[in-house]
């Protein structure tokens, strides 16, 4: 395969890291699509149940994040992220597990949420940290680009998968296959050789955890490209969530799409995702890192605005995709280059504390966001939701490109001293 003969896949342990990618992926679009279609067609979610269970997965980032940075900068990485991959499988299973014996309702759903929030708050900080360690901060943004082709093979692959499972087998059975396949991710990752220095405990044993804390909090605090990048991501991630919401009942009640539809449309998150992990790069080249997220931004925009727009002109299911094709490769763009931006220069000791920060800072408008569009949905319409995430994340780009700062970012920055 052709795709390997990347100079990163030279580096030792980065091809384990892609497959372990590749087979998270796999299963996280099974979940993506199972757990919603599971409240949606089973339980019968109304759009603020359905706003409830996205902010449970998103509340861990706001109670967990400042602290498990203090934690994840005093421990070992690596054994972190597999121990992560472990935990989300086995509560995965406890859907498939609670709907066989008929005890399957919406307050499990939410325990269950929040529990995926909590891996995804600490063991996806832990997995960004391994990353920068593995490939080095000047290849970042090559990395976080094969990361999303491995992303998008899976949202090309996944969404058939899930949707065969779905129709023999049912949407909470379906899980079982997610937790084999994150049985490979933890296979692939336990092949991975890491030298990680941890600070010895007598580095840290007489310093609080509240000292640690607050100097991962006042070295973002003091970088102006941190505080503007979280001002921006943070201010997309609330209008997102607004649509994220309910997007998958305005498909199935306001489009007409049964499961099998919408886990076909869900391929076009692929072919988003191959958009911006293919020619992200060329991209970020030619207009700068910092124009390249704006751009991003712009175009989850124009999806959402375009869904309202065009709807009863084309099929459902067209216009559905192409929505999703637009969220998937605008996230990549904005994703790949914000990631590595911040990971490029903090220094190597403070890297917990910096990442779990910034996605606090990002995602703490993001519960809000969610809850508001399940509110609006249910008493303004499904659409309120989706045409204020469209304007709203347009404005996002517009203000963000008036400012002169994200703009002139066109490289990754040199690391900054401890």
């Amino acid at each position: 395969m052709s795709h390997f003969s990347s100079p990163l896949f030279q580096i030792p342990g980065y091809r384990r890291m892609w497959l372990s990618i590749l087979f998270s992926n796999l299963g996280g679009q099974i979940s993506l699509l199972a757990l919603p279609l599971t409240a949606v067609f089973l339980l019968d979610a109304t759009p603020t149940q359905m706003g409830l269970l996205t902010a449970m997965e998103i509340a861990p980032f706001v109670i967990l994040s400042l602290p498990g940075g203090v934690l994840i900068d005093r421990m070992q990485k690596l054994p972190l992220y597999i121990a992560g991959e472990i935990v989300m499988g086995c509560t995965l299973l406890t859907i498939p597990l609670a709907w066989a014996l008929g005890l399957l309702s919406m307050p499990l759903m939410y325990v269950v949420s929040f529990a995926l929030g909590t891996v995804h708050t600490l063991a996806g900080s832990a997995s960004q940290i391994v990353l920068t360690q593995l490939v080095g901060r000047d290849k970042l943004v090559q990395a976080y680009s094969q990361n999303a082709i491995a992303g998008s093979l899976a949202e090309v692959l996944g969404p058939g998968m899930a949707g065969l499972l779905i129709r023999l087998f049912g949407a909470p059975l379906a899980l079982v296959m997610n937790a084999f396949l994150l049985i490979g991710s933890v296979l692939m990752l336990k092949g991975i050789h890491i030298h990680e220095v941890v600070p010895p405990r007598s580095t840290w044993k007489d310093r609080s955890f509240r000292e640690d804390l607050m100097k991962g909090l006042n070295f973002v605090k003091s970088q102006k490209m941190l505080l503007e990048m979280a001002a921006t991501v943070g201010a997309w991630q609330f209008f997102a969530q607004l649509a994220l919401t309910v997007q998958i009942i305005f498909a199935v009640k306001d489009l007409g799409l049964n499961e099998t539809s919408v886990a076909l449309s869900f391929v076009a998150l692929g072919l988003g995702s191959v958009l911006g992990g293919l020619a992200g790069p060329k991209i970020s080249k030619r207009i700068g890192l910092g124009q390249a997220m704006i751009l991003g931004i712009a175009i989850t925009g124009i999806g959402w605005v375009s869904l309202l727009a065009l709807e009863g002109l084309l099929p459902g299911i067209v216009l559905f995709s192409w929505m999703l094709i637009c969220f998937s490769w605008g996230a990549t763009l904005l994703f790949v280059n914000f990631l590595s931006l911040r990971q490029s220069f903090t220094p190597t000791d403070l890297l917990g504390r910096m990442t779990t920060t910034m996605r606090w800072l990002i995602l703490l408008p993001a519960g809000p966001g969610a809850l508001l569009g399940g509110w609006m949905a249910e008493h303004w319409g499904m659409r309120s939701p989706l045409l204020s995430a469209g304007i709203g994340t347009l404005c996002v780009a517009f203000v963000a490109y008036r400012r002169p700062y994200l703009k002139a970012l066109r490289k990754l920055p040199e690391m900054k001293p401890s």
